[in-house]
């Protein structure tokens, strides 16, 4: 599918668009739902005699099956109106429709905001009792009821808690205005190519930066950031906001920061924040010296900011229909075994996906799984764009991890974290890249898949672990008494940008703007994620295809783990230890080995 234009959604085939059909037969069946759920609203403030005066095994019984099944019926109406959204954020249809399930999520959670506050004063001893005197409870309730025991310290009382319920829907605005203002409303204009006008948006963007034609890149370059420029106190206002609230409900629950805060709930301690950052910034020549190498490779006396995508190795092309795609990623897999690959295959090929770009869709690539539902997955795909069949394989991880996450714990102990996601996200793409360099196809194809690894590497690794310093230090200055401001925010990114980048590159007086276009900025302290689960996917696929039959059965049974157990301990299962800073210093050193490895095929 080669697009000169992008077209509307109604032109894209339904055979490109994913089929939700999972979750809801259509708008209608949605909406019948939605009313329903507003019911439980009511039920749910009269359920609190079920633990007054004092809580039995029956009534906390009672409590806990109405919270987990409504928890699931409001997870799957959330799912699809985010999901309908997503692939078209200009329709106000779809809009509307997740405005309304945002308010009626904040409307419940209002609602039953007594609940985690009446159970927590029940006493640990009793509580735990309570859990086991209930009909396979322990099964049910015992990993949730664990985690908010260790969470008490953190809960407020039920007015304290009801108020920020009520909040909560209007502490999405900062994420969800810069979403509107960079995907919908912001328009970039076209750019002129030889093959003819291209629109510029935040997908095409990546295409555009891997153009080999200088002049074509420095244009779409100069072009994108102008309109961020011309937004740029709007943005930093915006984010500015998200920092702030960040601080607020730190103080307000009890945490030291912003950051103990976000790492609690994972069980994290703040020490792997500090390792992966130490670890990676004391392993900076390596990067400087790929730097290096592109700068000579590209025959360069500059090396810019809007040089460092385009492919290194210009000869190669790599086209590859979506079919095409998703066979290479099965094959690539087959290391997992047949059920997760055929599973997977079946669902990239049928409903799951919605593949391309349309107007108003949202940039980039997600997975969403739910326990009810498949466990969709958005891209926008690009045949001509090999990191694309990457993304395939780096959004089917999740969506496979989802899959079999779902399959084997109940609801309240199904959803893993994000920390752990981004391993089986990355470490398919390691699997990927094993295959397809083993059989490439000559040597010009192997030094393309080295480059492309390398710089796979930079982004996941090196790159995340630039924005994790960032954030970081956006938080502290706010924490500290300094406000944010688009002059200050701009001032610490390009501090960052020359340490990563190194003496090699010259930057323009936009570069800094990069920091202003980064969406998950907005879901505080989660990109460092990506740099720890690069590094231990990494490891634990060098594991399996090193290893035999029980390196792939721990492999299975970390994906299987769900959020029945934390982060870190279901990847010591799986065979890594992420409090260690070994398994970092490792993903440098192979980092290190494929530059070299590059420079000399070069």
């Amino acid at each position: 599918m080669k697009q000169t234009s992008i077209p509307a959604r109604a032109d894209v085939q339904p055979s490109d668009c994913w089929d939700l059909s999972s979750l809801y037969a259509g708008d209608k069946e949605w909406e019948e739902d939605r009313k329903n759920f507003a019911g439980r609203k009511e039920y749910a403030a009269g359920l609190r005699k079920a633990l007054e005066p004092e809580a039995t095994a029956e009534g906390l019984q009672k409590c806990l099956s109405f919270y987990s099944e409504a928890s699931r019926q409001l997870e799957r109406l959330y799912v699809y109106a985010h999901l309908k959204h997503s692939a078209d954020e200009s329709d106000p249809e779809n809009l509307d429709r997740f405005g309304r399930i945002s308010m009626d999520y904040a409307a419940f959670s209002a609602e039953f905001s007594w609940f985690i506050p009446a159970v927590q004063r029940i006493p640990e001893d009793r509580l735990r009792a309570l859990i086991a005197a209930i009909p396979d409870g322990e099964r049910l309730y015992g990993v949730w009821s664990e985690k908010l025991i260790r969470a008490r310290p953190h809960i407020l009382g039920e007015k304290e808690e009801r108020v920020l319920a009520l909040l909560r829907e209007s502490e999405e605005a900062p994420g969800n205005a810069f979403s509107a203002l960079t995907n919908t409303d912001l328009d970039f204009g076209t750019v002129e190519t030889p093959e003819g006008a291209v629109p510029l948006t935040q997908t095409t963007w990546s295409k555009l930066m891997e153009n080999p034609d200088r002049s074509i890149r420095r244009t779409a370059y100069k072009q994108f950031y102008r309109n961020f420029a011309s937004h740029q106190r709007t943005i930093a206002a915006l984010y500015a906001g998200n920092v702030n609230q960040d601080a607020a409900h730190a103080k307000i629950r009890g945490y030291t920061s912003s950051r103990a805060a976000a790492l609690f709930p994972d069980n994290v301690d703040e020490s792997v924040y500090d390792n992966l950052v130490s670890v990676v910034s004391g392993n900076l020549a390596p990067l400087h010296k790929y730097y290096a190498i592109r700068k000579k490779a590209l025959g360069l006396d500059e090396l810019r900011h809007y040089d460092v995508y385009t492919p290194l190795v210009k000869d190669v092309k790599k086209h590859t229909p979506y079919a095409e795609a998703v066979e290479l990623v099965r094959e690539a897999l087959a290391p997992l075994g047949a059920e997760y690959t055929d599973t997977l295959a079946e669902g990239l090929s049928g409903g799951w996906v919605d593949r391309y770009e349309n107007k108003g869709k949202r940039s980039g690539a997600f997975s969403s799984g739910s326990y009810t539902g498949w466990p969709y997955i958005l891209l926008n795909y690009k045949e001509d764009v090999l990191r694309d069949v990457f993304t395939i394989a780096h959004e089917g991880g999740h969506s496979m991890h989802s899959w079999y996450s779902a399959r084997n714990n109940p609801y309240l102990s199904y959803d893993y974290t994000i920390f752990e996601a981004e391993v089986a996200s990355t470490f398919n793409e390691d699997l990927l890249f094993r295959y397809l360099i083993r059989h490439a196809e000559n040597a010009e194809m192997k030094l393309y898949l080295l480059c492309h690894r390398a710089g796979d590497i930079v982004a996941t690794l090196y790159r995340q672990t630039m924005f994790a310093e960032y954030e970081h230090r956006a938080h502290v200055l706010v924490e500290t008494g300094t406000p944010l401001t688009a002059e200050l925010l701009r001032a610490e990114y390009r501090k960052l940008l020359e340490k990563y980048f190194g003496p090699q590159m010259v930057f323009e007086p936009e570069s800094d703007l990069e920091g202003m276009r980064i969406p998950h900025f907005y879901h505080s302290y989660y990109v460092y994620k990506y740099a720890t689960g690069i590094s231990a996917s990494m490891a634990l696929a060098e594991r399996v295809c090193s290893g035999g039959k029980s390196e792939k059965e721990d492999y299975f049974r970390f994906l299987k783990s769900g959020g029945s157990r934390y982060p870190m301990e279901a990847l010591r299962i799986a065979g890594v230890d992420m409090a260690s800073p070994e398994p970092v210093k490792a993903a440098c050193a192979n980092f290190a080995a494929l530059v070299d490895e590059m420079e000399k095929a070069l």
